[in-house]
């Protein structure tokens, strides 16, 4: 029997972008159905033990740069280490997919999330800006003007602390992250395991 994966995400998170192809394609493979989750790691993180990048220690930075550098050299995914729009304001982004998501449109929702950190990590775009955001929704093929309007509207943002709560109560605590049957897996560098899962 097929399996569901609960994937929780953050638009600005280089390593959900590095995972995301990998993650969809392992998804197909098992016919899995996945729930995309677009949460404030901010929030997280204040609960979690985690600090945003800018304070975390140098030797923690250095170290993600170098991660960086292997895991681009070890997937072949295109990556720029020290992107101009990062970090952006990831909310409009995250308001749209949820959007989506909240309209039942699970795969559109994960499209538009991947392709807004592809926007970031490999295109030197900023999806916060709203003519560029307008472009990466034309491009995955949905009505931009609609899924703009309905990110707007007040209960996305409620949607949003929400999720963040949930997220919270289920234990995640970084980005990405996939829970499977109540098991978490963290990070892009688990997918072995996350495929291990599915396959079970």
């Amino acid at each position: 029997m097929a399996k569901h994966v609960d994937y929780y995400v953050s638009i600005n998170s280089p390593w959900t972008y590095l995972g995301s192809q990998r993650f969809e394609a392992m998804a197909r493979k098992y016919g899995a159905s996945v729930t995309i989750w677009p949460v404030d790691f901010g929030s997280v993180f204040s609960v979690s033990g985690g600090l945003p990048l800018p304070k975390r220690a140098p030797q923690r930075q250095a170290y993600r740069m170098m991660e960086l550098k292997r895991w681009r050299a070890q997937t072949g995914v295109k990556l720029t280490l020290e992107p101009k729009f990062f970090p952006t304001n990831e909310l409009p982004a995250a308001k749209c997919v949820i959007a989506l998501r909240e309209q039942g449109r699970m795969a559109d929702a994960i499209k538009v999330a991947h392709a807004s950190m592809a926007a970031i990590w490999a295109e030197e775009k900023n999806p916060a800006d709203p003519a560029t955001l307008k472009q990466i929704l034309t491009d995955c093929g949905v009505d931009a003007d609609a899924v703009m309007k309905a990110s707007e509207a007040p209960e996305i943002n409620e949607k949003r602390e929400a999720y963040t709560k949930h997220a919270i109560a289920q234990n995640v605590f970084g980005a990405p992250s996939f829970v499977i049957d109540g098991e978490i897996f963290w990070g892009q560098d688990r997918l072995d395991f996350v495929d291990r899962k599915l396959a079970s």
